[in-house]
């Protein structure tokens, strides 16, 4: 629900794809990334951090952003990688102090070794960026009670949408439920505050449909008529 929406009182439904767009920048050593990174738009930093959660897959990501990946698989860089690879951006106040974050853990392994300097990864990290397509699906949630009954078969796009890529759209940094919810004078807090204490970062998009589902249910169960 974008703030600019007229009727405050309605839940506008909305679902989404994550478009990928090659940037021309690419990384094939570690001293490349760090010099990328100092330049590279937020919008690339989003997608290698996000948008591996709405790419098909069967088994679990074994990290949850592509620079801890790329240094593992392509730079061989095991200590690098599983540095990287705990990063929360829920961590961190907004792109830009994720970005700095890992500057300081990639100039920190530079000075480790001489050697990473130079050394090449087999495969170049190729930077992309990422443009979100909005799509209405034109149905209005009146009550939050609603919600409970649809969250189960809500599209995980369309969850993603709203739980995760809402904090960057917002300028409260927050999901469009709790922003929507805040609108209710309080009479939904508790369940506002169970909604902000989930890390979105770490699960899968249909677990964290699931513990959003979970929450509804305990906080507002039942469907107004």
């Amino acid at each position: 629900m974008d703030s600019s929406d007229a009727n405050m009182d309605a839940f506008a439904l909305k679902d989404c794809a994550l478009i990928s767009i090659a940037t021309g920048k690419k990384a094939e050593s570690l001293k490349e990334l760090r010099s990328c990174l100092l330049t590279i738009s937020l919008d690339s930093i989003y997608l290698h951090f996000w948008g591996g959660l709405l790419k098909s897959r069967f088994e679990e990501r074994e990290f949850n952003n592509d620079f801890a990946a790329w240094c593992r698989h392509s730079l061989h860089d095991h200590p690098l990688a599983e540095r990287l690879a705990v990063l929360d951006p829920q961590d961190y106040g907004d792109l830009e102090a994720l970005r700095q974050e890992m500057l300081s853990i990639v100039e920190e392994r530079l000075d480790e070794s001489e050697y990473l300097h130079w050394v090449l990864a087999s495969d170049p990290f190729e930077f992309l960026r990422s443009q979100i397509v909005v799509f209405d699906t034109y149905q209005r949630i009146q009550r939050p009670e609603e919600l409970t009954t649809l969250l189960p078969h809500l599209s995980t796009s369309s969850l993603f949408y709203h739980f995760i890529d809402a904090r960057r759209r917002l300028p409260e940094g927050i999901d469009d439920f709790r922003y929507w919810l805040a609108g209710f004078d309080g009479q939904y807090q508790p369940l506002a505050d169970e909604l902000a204490g989930v890390d979105p970062y770490f699960e899968s998009l249909t677990a964290l449909r699931q513990q959003v589902t979970t929450i509804f249910e305990t906080c507002c169960p039942g469907n107004t008529p």
